[in-house]
């Protein structure tokens, strides 16, 4: 599991390292005002739709379906089921993107309404945001098969197929004196890159026999459990979108930049997601469903352990930094161009009030398979919808006092609500078992996290003296050394501490 584990981490973490590439060029030529607001809401709205009837809804009907598809009726059964949905996902979002191209005006007043107050960004964002929408047919069905190369082990290139996304887009930036912006090039870049991932995944797919063709659907066992599956799978993901697009709307009537400041920590706070937690879930899921349909409880329990354990060991870093140099960090990444030093310190607010909930966001992608690989997604929708329902009503309490940080932080206490009752639930239906492994490294990381906070203000001066000579370099030089020293740190107390602990078990 640890190599599948590593392929699929290693090619995310090519994604985000192309992806920070991505956002530091989009922020040296955007900066966080007008025309980056209506940029980001542009790159937002077809991931919204995507995440409700894309990634999320669909990987977790669709993979357990198919999984079990492979292990009743062999694999020319699961291509031919594959097909099927193929065909049923087209002719819901071929549709839906047309609908929403010709409505884009009266989609942008209800999911960004406060930039009807400013006619430029509305008119640009409305712009934008036709150009990025059809992303969302390509990307949909780039995931479906995605899914289809999990399900055979082939995590390598459905995981590397967003590195497209980030170089389409820099190429699209490098290339902006061709368009009328830097914010039309950007979105460009987003649509083109729909086209590449798409011819990627087709060609690996054909390569090992494994494409999809359209297929007329037909009433069969696999369809049915798929249907079952994704009626609750869509609205869960509905759900976990509302509060999303509550963070737009509710950003979009805050003052100009807001929009800009969340995206900009969101990019940050989304580094640990993509790498670690939906690294595990892509790999856990489709292994703890084989394990199930094979009736091996106590290997799919295992590999849940594990999965928990390392995403648990890694996100701990990210958890300290986040919360104890945000406006070091932001300077360090973002700091040039038309990005300013309060640009950055907008953006560290509300990167510290995410940091709160970056545990369980990462570690709900474990959790959720408890249920998923059971084909049991209505017991997820339920725990979504009230942390969703507690994270919705925190935003509404929160945003005109505390602006785009109180966003972030009720984002956060959702996340803790949605994830503890996951687990609490998963726990009783014995569906979930910890075992002592995983207790050991919660215990280690606990404490290495805490030396590594603690020693955070010492190693701060020596870094700083350490790069103070370095002229313009010095903010990004200096958040990297000091990265360096604390992980360096924090890897030795828990190498030592997890020895320790076997020694003493």
């Amino acid at each position: 599991m640890f190599r599948k584990f590593a392929s699929v981490s290693g090619f995310t973490l090519l994604s985000r390292l192309t992806g920070f590439l991505r956002d530091v060029a989009i922020a040296s030529m955007l900066g966080s005002g007008l025309a980056a607001d209506a940029y980001f809401v542009a790159q937002r709205l077809p991931n919204h739709f995507r995440a409700i009837f894309g990634e999320g809804a669909f990987n977790s009907a669709f993979v357990p379906s198919y999984a079990r598809e492979i292990s009743e009726a062999g694999n020319q059964a699961a291509v031919l089921f594959s097909g099927r949905i193929l065909t049923l996902l087209t002719a819901v979002l071929v549709p839906l993107c047309v609908l929403a191209m010709w409505q884009m005006p009266l989609v942008i007043d209800l999911l960004a309404p406060g930039f009807a107050d400013e006619p430029e960004k509305y008119a640009l964002a409305v712009t934008l945001t036709r150009i990025t929408f059809p992303y969302l047919l390509l990307i949909s069905i780039v995931t479906l098969f995605s899914g289809v190369l999990n399900a055979h082990n082939r995590f390598a290139i459905a995981a590397g197929a967003p590195v497209l996304l980030n170089l389409a887009i820099l190429t699209a930036l490098y290339l902006a004196f061709l368009f009328p912006s830097a914010a039309h090039a950007a979105a460009w870049g987003i649509t083109i890159s729909g086209v590449l991932q798409l011819v990627l995944v087709v060609y690996e797919a054909r390569k090992n026999k494994l494409l999809p063709r359209f297929e007329w659907p037909a009433i069969t066992p696999a369809m049915g459990r798929f249907f079952r599956a994704l009626g609750p799978a869509v609205i869960g993901s509905a759900g976990v979108q509302i509060a999303i697009f509550a963070d737009t709307i509710i950003a979009s009537l805050l003052p100009t930049g807001s929009v800009s400041a969340i995206s900009y920590a969101d990019r940050l706070y989304q580094l640990p997601v993509g790498l670690i937690g939906i690294a595990a879930g892509t790999v856990l899921l489709p292994e703890m469903s084989k394990h199930l349909a094979n009736q091996a409880h106590e290997k799919a329990h295992s590999a849940q352990s594990r999965s928990m354990s390392l995403s648990l060991m890694l996100t701990a870093p990210f958890f300290v930094a986040f919360l104890m140099i945000p406006s070091e960090i932001m300077q360090g990444v973002f700091m040039r161009g038309h990005f300013t030093i309060a640009d950055a310190d907008a953006s560290a607010s509300v990167l510290a009030a995410y940091a709160i909930g970056i545990l369980p966001i990462v570690m709900i992608r474990s959790f959720v398979s408890s249920f998923h690989a059971r084909q049991d997604t209505m017991t997820p929708l339920i725990a979504a919808f009230l942390g969703i329902a507690v994270n919705v009503v925190l935003k509404l309490a929160l945003y005109r006092h505390y602006g785009a940080p109180g966003l972030a932080f009720a984002t956060a206490i959702g996340a803790w609500i949605n994830g503890g009752i996951l687990v609490f639930l998963a726990v009783r239906k014995d569906w979930m078992v910890f075992d002592q492994g995983f207790f050991r490294m919660v215990s280690v990381v606990a404490f290495a996290s805490i030396i590594l906070a603690v020693a955070t203000p010492f190693l701060m001066t020596p870094a700083k003296i350490l790069t103070l000579p370095s002229g313009a370099l010095a903010p990004a030089l200096y958040v990297t050394v000091l990265s360096l020293a604390g992980g360096t740190l924090y890897a030795m107390v828990l190498l030592v501490g997890l020895r320790v602990s076997r020694t003493i078990n």
